[in-house]
């Protein structure tokens, strides 16, 4: 029965930030390039196992590998979608960002960032489906590749610090990770729902 103890054990931190570190930069890079991981969760509970882990620095390197993870997934797809603007036949990859940018959403990105600018890049990684509306109206107002990404770093490294913020909070609560991720996870998801219920009231009360 030793055997099985010991593969019911919990492996080690150094094996866990092996494994997990990598794992969080892939997941949160594929994210940013196709939008249906929910990237903010996982940086939620990344930092809800960081915050219970004793190695110095864990909450750190969270921050620093999902920050750099997503800046160069948003920097890869503005990338892709500048080529798609540049060809006749355009992209999948432009058509992608298209195809999640409603019409009214992305003139009201447009208006903004004609106003504003930089600070509404910014933003739009804040608000929950807000990013692509923002990526095609830089598109389309025909951005630099060096100033998107210029406005994007601040962007990225606001969305890590308030993600990873969610995930202390989980963990500050409960004294079992998995009780901590479960509750970073379900406050994501409820801030991600609250912009779509919103516009629903507002449809129907219209």
């Amino acid at each position: 029965m030793n055997w099985l103890a010991a593969s019911s054990t919990v492996p080690p931190e150094s094996t866990q930030q092996a494994i997990g570190y990598p794992t969080l930069f892939l997941l949160v890079l594929i994210g940013a390039l196709v939008p249906v991981v929910p990237t903010g969760a996982l940086v939620s509970s990344a930092a809800v196992v960081a915050f219970h882990q004793t190695a110095p620095f864990s909450l750190a390197l969270v921050f620093v590998t999902a920050s750099l993870a997503a800046f160069l997934g948003d920097a890869t797809l503005y990338w892709l979608g500048r080529r798609g603007m540049g060809s006749r036949n355009g992209s999948r990859w432009l058509e992608a960002i298209r195809a999640r940018a409603p019409e009214e959403r992305l003139a009201q990105a447009q208006e903004k960032l004609a106003a504003h600018g930089v600070a509404v890049l910014v933003l739009s990684r804040l608000v929950p489906a807000g990013r692509l509306p923002v990526m095609l109206a830089c598109l389309l107002a025909k951005w630099s590749m060096r100033r998107f990404a210029r406005g994007n770093l601040p962007a990225c490294l606001a969305w890590a610090v308030t993600y990873q913020l969610i995930g202390i909070l989980g963990g500050s609560l409960f004294p079992e990770p998995w009780e901590g991720v479960v509750a970073a996870v379900a406050l994501t998801l409820v801030i991600s729902a609250v912009p779509s219920g919103w516009r629903r009231l507002r449809k129907a009360g219209a």
